[in-house]
């Protein structure tokens, strides 16, 4: 079993955002010592709900401060982006970290992002397809071209190439779009699943991939996609989950809240104001905390984890870093983590 770091670098009301970068970057050197394999960031636009608008230029950062933990983006979202400059980005990415980014490409879900772009969401997912393709051309082939429905390339050559060979690690995101999956499975690429899910509903996407990868003759196992999840371990059970509920309802609310959006932001709104006029309840902490967390002391988390990796799952990506938590109760759940429950899966 492997174990990853995941965050949507979340930005709530009176936070600095270079404060946060800072402490995102001190987590990540932290968690390299600790023995974590990968540390996973998310793009997002025009919200609160995350910093991570260019997470290419984190990871660039972060690849000159560390030196053997894996970057991931969780996802990055390529309809947004020409992929000819996403492919070099990568690229670049790849090389400053001697050859140590993993790529997650994903749809993404607020349509307020794609308006801001100037962008057309009902054509999100023909947009996606072409631009993973043509960025996997781009790595692998010289003087690439391609003429598309959205882009057209004219013998281009990627420089600089990437150090990975034949490229980068491709996993690609999924939940309820059946034709996202049938993508997925028909390039070859694993899996990654994020926290949309309930576990038993993410489980069951799992296997899902996993037949359809083996019939289309990839045979894609179960232990090659990251499993993402929140995460918190504290002494107790109980301690767990009075640390974890400010930040787990922000998150759910933001989600909640930003949904409401077609096109502008929330970031110049308070959300208390949002939180008294609402009329529709979001999902209650307890149930996110029962069914896409790991809270609890170590014990419960072991045992939890113990459940997901006999379902095959051989990569847990631990979201500490969620909705505002202090940086100090994120360093401290990473280090028990790391102390007492990742010890138990060694082989």
């Amino acid at each position: 079993m492997q174990f990853g770091l995941f965050t949507h670098l979340p930005w709530p009301e009176d936070t600095v955002p270079r404060r946060l970068i800072g402490e995102i970057t001190e987590q990540v050197q932290y968690g390299e010592a600790l023995g974590f394999q990968g540390a996973w960031f998310a793009e997002h636009h025009f919200s609160r709900y995350g910093l991570g608008s260019s997470s290419l230029v984190l990871l660039g950062v972060l690849a000159a401060q560390t030196r053997t933990i894996r970057l991931g983006t969780a996802v990055l979202v390529p309809t947004l982006h020409n992929p000819i400059r996403l492919a070099e980005d990568i690229a670049m990415v790849d090389v400053v970290s001697n050859g140590r980014i993993d790529v997650g490409f994903g749809r993404g879900s607020a349509g307020y992002e794609y308006h801001g772009y100037g962008l057309d969401r009902n054509e999100s997912q023909q947009r996606f397809q072409e631009s993973i393709r043509m960025i996997l051309g781009l790595w692998t082939t010289p003087e690439y071209s391609q003429q598309g429905q959205f882009y057209t390339i004219n013998q281009a050559t990627l420089v600089p190439p990437v150090v990975q060979q034949p490229h980068p690690p491709v996993y690609i995101a999924a939940t309820r779009t059946p034709a996202t999956l049938e993508f997925v499975v028909a390039t070859g690429q694993p899996l990654l699943v994020g926290m949309v899910l309930d576990t038993v509903e993410a489980l069951d996407l799992c296997r899902r991939f996993v037949r359809l990868s083996a019939a289309a003759g990839h045979h894609i196992p179960m232990s090659r996609i990251p499993f993402l999840r929140y995460c918190y371990v504290a002494e107790t059970d109980e301690q767990a989950l009075e640390d974890t509920r400010q930040s787990l309802e922000w998150t759910i609310d933001m989600i909640q809240w930003r949904g409401t959006f077609r096109s502008g932001s929330e970031v110049h709104h308070r959300l208390e104001d949002w939180r008294r006029q609402r009329t529709a309840r979001p999902t209650s902490f307890a149930h996110l905390a029962q069914h896409r967390a790991i809270f609890g002391s170590p014990e419960t988390c072991v045992a939890q984890i113990k459940a997901l990796q006999q379902e095959g799952i051989a990569y847990f990506g631990c979201n500490f870093a969620f909705g505002g938590m202090a940086h100090d109760k994120v360093m401290r759940s990473m280090q028990l983590f790391a102390e007492a429950v990742m010890p138990h899966f060694r082989a």
